[in-house]
């Protein structure tokens, strides 16, 4: 009963949806209405910001599972249409302020303003007491660049304070890593596991709004609150893991005897040495812990000829849920992150359902925990329903265009695999053109699901028009990204506005997207990695 109260309410919402939107072509396969109402219903504060292990995400792996079986869509998980993703969720209460003894002067840092910190090991209460702070550069070993951050060094015990990005973003060398791109040695996840592997006590990353992709507000306000892992997870972990502004770095260094002036140069410089900085840092975080079952969602359309052979779409269908208000609002909606990718997404099954069978399966994974670490994608790579050898590609949704039509559709991590080719000849019918993504040395490639696949060796298309707008052009595309970065992206403001969204260019790449998996899908060829690409080797069909 309490699930037919629920389910008609999401009906009336969505019945109660008048169109904006922009006009489509007749013989279109897709109806921007349905994503329209899909993105309201989703974004709606009665799903509460949809984090899992909330009511939230009850109601929204509900609506999911109606709309697929609605759509005559089998279940993709034997006779199931979920996927078990068990989890940890580590509540973490920091002490207000970081210690900082030793050197010059001691002094405190404070808690959001200076620096976050938290833990992913599943204890009461974790610390690191009056431990020893070393400056580690980049925090990288990477043998095939002749790289190695912590030659010569003992961390255990230790705190080291390390640099978002990696070496190249900051050089003028193109050869240098790769450049402005940023490759996985400069993303904040692998900080963490390079630190934990040299078995550090505790790990903290400099922010830099340009090298991180992102402000401060984003890092406080995201790694504050519940966070979650996968429950599988093995291996050491620090003690203690967290940033701190540049500011409060700064207030470091000059709290050093090492002398230190320009921590960037001298990070730069492939014959770097860890620097001890003379100085020590304590700080307790206190930890409610709660061990439960997020789930992925997920349907299919079996091929007709070849159904073992698979090309998956993917959406992560998960945000922050009710977390610190901001100007009086708690609820964290997530109507761009990601209600309109897995309306997308939800659009792409109803396509494929209305269609013609196709001869490979295609499969609909809608995944929960992206907002953590990608863990829901994570989980199932790890465990993969349909094995990664008989997996032709993925198709990813994480942001579906709300600017309008495009003339662009931009690729993220463009050059890495022979999905570049497939999207460029549909894009081409459509008259846009297929365009690099111009910040990659914000590491987007890392930032969605598509890595998740990527790192078992599976070709990957991630993009969407975001780059110049048939009305407006590259100016007004950039300033409305700007304004989402600045005061949208992961904050209560990210809500459907029925009267600024333009699904012109939605509608544009959900028609991309669909085009090329549906070629796949009819298809015997095997797209593959190119040359240069880390993920070559680990693809067995090539």
């Amino acid at each position: 009963m309490k699930k037919l109260v629920y389910l008609s309410t999401v009906v009336l919402i969505a019945a109660c949806s008048q169109s904006k939107t922009e006009s489509t072509a007749s013989d279109s396969l897709f109806d921007t209405l349905s994503m329209y109402k899909h993105i309201e219903v989703l974004s709606s504060d009665l799903f509460e910001g949809r984090k899992p292990f909330t009511e939230g995400e009850t109601k929204t792996v509900a609506y999911l599972t109606e709309q697929f079986i609605a759509m005559g869509l089998q279940p993709g998980n034997g006779d199931s249409y979920t996927q078990d993703v068990p989890l940890v969720s580590i509540t973490g209460t920091p002490d207000d302020d970081m210690v900082i003894t030793g050197g010059k002067q001691s002094f405190t840092l404070s808690y959001g303003d200076e620096f976050v910190a938290y833990t992913e090991k599943g204890e009461a209460v974790t610390s690191i007491n009056a431990s020893e702070v070393v400056f580690a550069g980049y925090g990288v070993v990477a043998p095939e660049y002749g790289w190695n951050d912590y030659e010569g060094l003992d961390v255990k015990g230790k705190t080291v304070l390390v640099m978002v990005n990696d070496p190249g973003f900051e050089s003028e060398d193109s050869t240098l890593f790769k450049g402005k791109t940023m490759t996985y040695y400069g993303r904040w996840t692998y900080k963490y596991e390079e630190a934990a592997r040299q078995g550090a006590a505790g790990v903290l990353i400099i922010h830099e709004t340009v090298p991180a992709g992102y402000p401060w507000m984003v890092v406080s306000g995201s790694w504050s609150g519940a966070k979650l892992q996968l429950a599988a997870s093995s291996g050491y972990k620090c003690d203690v893991q967290g940033w701190v502004t540049r500011a409060a770095a700064i207030k470091l260094f000059k709290a050093s005897e090492a002398g230190i002036k320009d921590y960037k140069k001298l990070a730069g410089n492939a014959s770097f040495k860890p620097v001890p900085l003379g100085i020590s840092a304590s700080i307790s975080v206190s930890n409610e812990i709660r061990e439960d079952v997020s789930y992925n969602v997920i349907a299919k359309i079996e091929g007709s000829e070849r159904p073992n052979e698979v090309v998956i779409y993917t959406a992560h269908w998960d945000h922050l849920g009710i977390g610190n208000p901001v100007d009086g609002d708690s609820i964290y909606n997530g109507a761009y992150d990601n209600a309109s990718g897995t309306a997308a997404l939800l659009a792409v099954a109803e396509a494929f359902a209305n269609g013609v069978k196709p001869k490979r399966t295609v499969v609909f994974l809608a995944v929960t925990a992206e907002e953590q670490g990608l863990l829901g994608s994570a989980h199932y790579a790890e465990n993969p329903i349909y094995p990664a050898e008989q997996t032709v590609a993925n198709i990813n949704i994480d942001g579906a265009n709300r600017f309008g039509r495009m003339k662009d559709f931009t690729i993220v991590g463009f050059g890495q695999s022979d999905m570049d080719d497939w999207a460029g000849q549909v894009a081409q019918q459509q008259g846009r053109y297929i365009y690099p993504d111009p910040h990659p040395g914000k590491g987007y490639f890392f930032r969605s699901d598509h890595f998740s696949f990527a790192k078992i060796g599976i070709p990957a298309l991630y993009g969407s028009g975001t780059y110049e707008a048939e009305l407006g052009g590259v100016k007004k595309v950039e300033k409305i990204l700007s304004e989402y970065l600045s005061v949208k992206y992961h904050q209560p403001s990210d809500e459907f506005d029925p009267e600024g969204w333009r699904f012109g260019g939605m509608l544009q790449d959900v028609e991309l997207v669909y085009e090329v998996g549906s070629q796949l899908a009819e298809s015997e060829l095997w797209p593959g990695w190119k040359e240069g690409s880390e993920f070559k080797s680990l693809r067995t069909r090539q």
